[in-house]
């Protein structure tokens, strides 16, 4: 058992944690990284399975991601761009199979009037309520007491526009049925990206990927921090005492099965689903106790399918697809740099994804292949390389890809998420602003957060 002395303790090596230690660091603060896990990276990992790299976890650069790209520059990766070359592949309602260039999928002109109509009143929403403060808006509790299904249904007659528009948000971010959550936290999404034709647009939000993979933003940055990152070593309890009269600080004893380390800060760098993991001496707070009850991560099975070339593009196919009633929604090329093989993504999301895992392994590997090749034909069902990354079942994650509030939840707590009790602050992409529920968020987050602490510790106490 290690005993230490630092002045901030972080509990989580994802990229928001790291980050966070790493400028703490550069500052002339002490720090230790406490990691639950044999690996650092978080909900970013990047495995070799089968002889096949796999992006496990999260994986893709957008535009606007700018902490993100400003880090990967400073770290030295590079990034290349998703392949998307040729014909996408829309499954319409009817089942019909469609080939198609462009953004906008072949649905009737009525349907596509429709959701048309639907992303602008979106796209305007997010930019009038914004990602910083969207429970502070006037239409807050409104657009959070409906569910993000409803609003559409109440906006839309048309079923096919309201299920493809819902898609975006529901299978293709919060990995949530769309009834489960708000108007408001489908807002926020679309803000946190800059608008929600951002969403719509696999070639902005899906842009790029870093060559060797998104952990190496992690593993990088541990290094830098060497012998200050601590892994297998889940926090079990967090004691604090208040500032004694000399105005030293707060005093933390922070506990894990590796190492007790003594601070005068404390980063939870988890997700808020992890918090419960942890006793806290004294108690966390009445209102901190509720509002980590009304936060959740989804359900979502990303599916890994590795074949000897990737054949689709001889067929004139770009890889993407989209199908909201197709078991698996979304699929897109996901080939390495570099790679003479194919390698195929697919996405299985929240109610579909409970009902394949009630098959077994070879039956629920059938209809996942079965409905790849809905889209790009029958020689997606024979791959070399088969994985399905299921993160509800990680036990230091247990969901994906980020936390969202129920319905009602984000205008009742979204203000005090940010909000310090005593030496603890919160820090991951869970409840980041732009960048929400991406590495870049996590980055954004780790800065503020370590900013935050830096000032805290300047004048002697928290800053809320």
């Amino acid at each position: 058992m290690l005993n230490l002395e630092r002045d901030v303790v972080i509990v989580g090596a994802g990229p928001s944690g790291l980050t966070a230690a790493r400028q703490l660091k550069k500052a002339g603060l002490s720090v230790a990284v406490l990691e639950a896990r044999d690996r650092v990276g978080g909900r970013t990992w990047t495995d070799t399975i089968d002889g096949a790299m796999l992006e496990v976890g999260g994986q893709w650069v957008s535009p606007d991601q700018t902490e993100l790209l400003a880090l990967l520059d400073e770290l030295g990766l590079q990034t290349y761009p998703r392949y998307r070359d040729g014909e996408s592949v829309y499954l319409g309602a009817d089942g019909r199979h469609h080939r198609y260039t462009g953004d906008t999928f072949p649905v009737s002109p009525e349907t596509k009037a429709e959701m048309d109509k639907l992303v602008a009143i979106l796209d305007g929403l997010a930019a009038e309520i914004g990602a910083t403060e969207p429970w502070a808006h006037p239409k807050a509790r409104e657009l959070d007491t409906i569910s993000f299904h409803h609003w559409l249904r109440a906006n839309s007659a048309d079923e096919e526009a309201c299920r493809n528009i819902g898609l975006f948000i529901a299978g293709g971010m919060l990995t949530k049925p769309a009834h489960a959550f708000s108007a408001l936290q489908a807002v926020l999404m679309a803000a946190s990206a800059g608008s929600f034709t951002h969403l719509t647009d696999e070639d902005f939000i899906l842009d790029r990927r870093v060559v060797g993979g998104m952990q190496q933003v992690s593993l990088l940055q541990a290094a830098d921090l060497g012998d200050d990152v601590i892994l297998n070593s889940p926090v079990r309890t967090i004691r604090w005492e208040e500032a004694d009269d000399a105005g030293t600080g707060h005093r933390v004893t922070v506990t894990s099965d590796a190492a007790t380390v003594r601070a005068g800060f404390v980063i939870m760098a988890v997700p808020p689903n992890l918090y419960s993991r942890v006793s806290f001496d004294p108690p966390l707070p009445r209102r901190q106790h509720q509002m980590h009850q009304h936060q959740s991560l989804g359900l979502v099975i990303k599916v890994h399918a590795v074949y000897n070339t990737p054949f689709w593009r001889a067929d004139g196919l770009s890889g993407t697809g989209f199908g909201a009633d197709s078991l698996v929604q979304e699929v897109y090329d996901n080939t390495n740099f570099g790679d003479t093989r194919g390698t195929l993504v697919g996405f299985v999301s929240d109610e579909k994804a409970d009902a394949v895992f009630e098959l077994s392994a070879a039956d629920r590997k059938k209809a996942i292949l079965e409905s790849i090749a809905g889209f790009l034909g029958d020689k997606a069902l024979t791959p070399e390389v088969y994985y399905e990354s299921d993160w509800g079942s990680e036990e230091w994650t247990r969901g994906a890809y980020a936390s969202s509030y129920d319905l009602g939840g984000l205008h009742r707590y979204g203000k005090d998420q940010h909000t310090p009790v005593g030496p603890i602050y919160w820090c991951s992409s869970d409840l980041a602003a732009e960048g929400y529920q991406h590495v870049d968020g996590a980055i954004r987050m780790g800065r503020k957060t370590a900013a935050r602490i830096l000032e805290a510790a300047r004048v002697g106490a928290p800053v809320c």
